[in-house]
């Protein structure tokens, strides 16, 4: 492997717009050694998340942007989005 830095990536794509969201992943002075691959496994193991997490940061805007687009959102809607991951049992009136 050369020596210069590697970029772990990710491109979002949308008709009106682009997004990359790049990390840069140190170049590993040597990756013959086990303790050498380990090591850059290990870093390229921690940049996911943060990864991950700016690419959720950016789809959780649009996600708004889009709402405020559509204006007011449905009693329905508002009430799946306030319950988010929650189980709810609706009663039988």
């Amino acid at each position: 492997m050369a020596n210069s830095p590697l970029n772990l990536q990710a491109v979002y794509t949308a008709p009106d717009t682009t997004k990359v969201f790049t990390h840069e992943i140190p170049a590993a002075s040597s990756t013959d050694s086990f303790a050498a691959k380990q090591s850059h496994l290990a870093t390229l193991q921690s940049l996911i998340p943060k990864l991950q997490e700016g690419i959720n940061v950016f789809l959780t805007e649009r996600m708004e942007e889009d709402k405020k687009a559509q204006g007011a959102i449905s009693e329905k809607e508002a009430r799946e989005e306030e319950n988010y991951g929650e189980e709810v049992v609706e009663e039988d009136a």
